[in-house]
């Protein structure tokens, strides 16, 4: 397979605790290389794929990780059966892990001896799940990757690790050139001119743009978050009024709302503001450069939830029961399983 040309960015998210339970199993006090595999759901967009880890498999040393023939060790065929089994029963992408202990902490790449592995196994998997199948190697501050497709390599641009803190691992150093704007020095001088650069770079969703929702929106817009995806299906009313930040009353069509004929009652709440655009005049007022996707619809819907399959982080901002259902118990629906 040829090395196709890279045009988007792909990237492997994963949560704080598997990543310490794979690091703990990775960097062991022995010193020498171990290997595990993670269960990823795909989202691709254009250019862009992005995983996020679902399952961990840590390979057992001795049992499902062994001294290889052609290289210094290996994933046994029957571990790589069971997890690449599972990951096409479960519609997810397989991740082969292992690590390179002993060199460089920040900086790390494939040996000759894993691309060839690579090369020998891996196009039987991506026929096998249907899926990209990925490759990864650690170092202990830096991780390398490649992504196997029916169309040929791409390669990993970064790992995320999401928790108390946001950590982004990369096969070495980056060099960084940041300039610093004006607007946001203060913030800066908080988060950094990296951090502040992190902000601009997120995107972002919100769902629910009332009264909690709106006030979120607008310190998202306010810390400089390059771009928000906001979703509401609701408009304006007169009882939104002092809790929906930027509201007016012409948002709400007052003197039609409140009007005695239910005729122009019914005019004014047809012709009233959706919330998401009175959200997305407050941000681009206060952040003018900013990329806003103002979403008119239900997140129950599915085409309307795979608006944020994309997205960094979600801000549940709904007062409906079966939204934050789907959101804390179906996340399925963003395609991530």
């Amino acid at each position: 397979m040829d090395k196709r040309t890279i045009r988007g960015i792909n990237s492997l998210t994963i949560d704080e605790r598997l990543f310490e339970r794979l690091y703990a199993h990775l960097f062991q006090s022995d010193k020498d290389e171990h290997g595990a595999v993670i269960a990823a759901g795909l989202s691709q967009d254009g250019d862009n794929i992005r995983l996020l880890g679902r399952n961990l498999f840590l390979a057992e040393d001795g049992v499902d990780y062994i001294p290889g023939k052609r290289g210094y060790r290996c994933l046994t065929a029957q571990f790589v059966a069971d997890t690449a089994d599972f990951c096409c029963d479960e519609q997810l992408c397989y991740i082969a892990i292992h690590c390179h202990p002993g060199h460089r902490s920040d900086s790390v790449s494939f040996s000759g001896d894993d691309l060839a592995s690579q090369e020998r196994g891996y196009p039987a998997i991506v026929q096998m799940t249907g899926r990209p199948v990925v490759a990864l190697v650690f170092a202990e501050n830096a991780v390398a990757g490649n992504i196997w497709t029916a169309d040929g390599i791409l390669q990993l641009n970064f790992v995320n690790i999401v928790g108390s803190r946001a950590t982004r691992l990369y096969p070495e150093p980056l060099v960084r050139k940041i300039s610093r704007d004006l607007i946001y020095d203060r913030h800066a001088r908080l988060f950094g001119d990296e951090g502040q650069a992190i902000l601009k770079n997120l995107k972002v969703g919100v769902v629910g743009l009332g009264g909690g929702g709106s006030l979120v929106n607008e310190w998202l817009a306010r810390l400089g978050v390059g771009h928000i995806v906001a979703i509401d299906f609701d408009k304006v009313e007169i009882s939104n009024l002092p809790r929906i930040v930027g509201a007016t009353r012409w948002d709400a069509r007052y003197y039609l709302a409140k009007s005695r004929y239910p005729l122009l009652q019914k005019i004014g709440r047809f012709l009233a503001a959706y919330k998401v655009n009175v959200a997305k005049r407050v941000a681009k007022r206060a952040n003018p450069d900013m990329i806003y996707e103002a979403v008119i619809g239900d997140i129950l819907d599915e085409s309307t939830a795979l608006k944020l399959k994309d997205v960094d982080f979600i801000f549940m901002a709904s007062d409906t029961i079966k939204s934050r259902i789907l959101y804390r118990v179906r996340r399925s629906v963003l395609k991530f399983a």
